[in-house]
């Protein structure tokens, strides 16, 4: 991979003027979005802080360290730490899938489908940093929560992400649903879904872990496992919401439908569909 040129020395420049050579540089849709939040991680303020009082400061020293680091594609959230999801805060690193803005339509539809219920039960199946778990405890915290993953790496992010949130979760080493017992009012689940062929953007492709992004040639061998042991682990009255890639919808609603669930799917905020859910029939 060709090195990144190097980026120009900030002595002499403020932050607005370093913000936008910055933008200039960094290959991204969001390059501006970028600048910014690695400009406030290295003055160690919020983006809001930095809009509303710091554009006239001096260009910190760490600046350039991290913005040669976006340079090389590495995941935003990989430089800064952090991620925003949902309501909640959440560390993230290497080794764990950095939570999409997409994955919010997964607690959308399960704040509609219980209105003004709550859920008891939460069960997340591939929990990660525990993104999807700890956003729906945000949510209904008398909730008991278990988030499962195949990856120790990934469950000590979410450990220690409940711990600073405060949360009640409780969290497994295991395989998707190899080894869950009971019933649970809620099902969350963000399995890999991309084919083994399908080309992907650098910063994805190299950085963030292949076992949290492809799955098969058609990208639904996790879905052939987590599906079948849904109509055992849903309570009466539960939903199971499980996120797809755009093109999967029908393929995924099929495997729902041949193992007694009835599923409906839910477009993201860009009109794609985004979420199959699965309800007792």
């Amino acid at each position: 991979m060709m090195a990144p040129p190097p980026a120009p020395p900030a002595s002499g420049r403020g932050v607005r003027q370093a913000l936008i050579a910055a933008a200039e540089r960094i290959d991204s849709p969001t390059a501006r979005l970028d600048a910014e939040l690695l400009m406030a991680h290295a003055l160690g303020v919020t983006r809001s802080d930095l809009i509303l009082r710091h554009l006239a400061d001096a260009v910190p020293d760490g600046f350039e360290a991290l913005l040669r680091r976006r340079l090389s594609h590495e995941p935003i959230a990989y430089i800064t730490g952090t991620r925003a999801f949902w309501t909640i805060d959440l560390e993230v690193g290497p080794g764990v899938l950095v939570p999409r803005a997409d994955s919010e339509t997964l607690l959308e539809v399960a704040v509609a489908h219980f209105g003004d219920r709550k859920p008891a039960t939460i069960l997340d199946l591939g929990t990660g940093p525990g993104t999807l778990l700890l956003a729906a405890l945000a949510e209904w915290p008398e909730a008991a929560g278990l988030g499962v993953d195949a990856s120790e790496p990934a469950l000590a992010y979410a450990r220690r992400n409940a711990a600073r949130l405060g949360l009640p979760a409780k969290f497994a080493l295991g395989n998707w649903a190899d080894g869950v017992s009971g019933r649970f009012d809620l099902i969350l689940a963000n399995p890999p879904y991309i084919g083994t062929g399908e080309a992907l953007p650098a910063e994805i492709r190299d950085h963030e872990p292949g076992e949290a992004l492809f799955a098969g040639a058609d990208g639904l061998d996790d879905y052939r496992r987590i599906v079948p042991d849904l109509a055992r682990l849903l309570a009466p009255g539960g939903i199971a919401v499980l996120e797809i890639g755009y093109t999967q919808a029908e393929a995924v609603s099929a495997l729902v439908c041949q193992h007694r669930l009835v599923p409906s799917v839910t477009n993201d905020l860009k009109g794609l569909p985004r979420v199959v859910s699965a309800l007792e029939s």
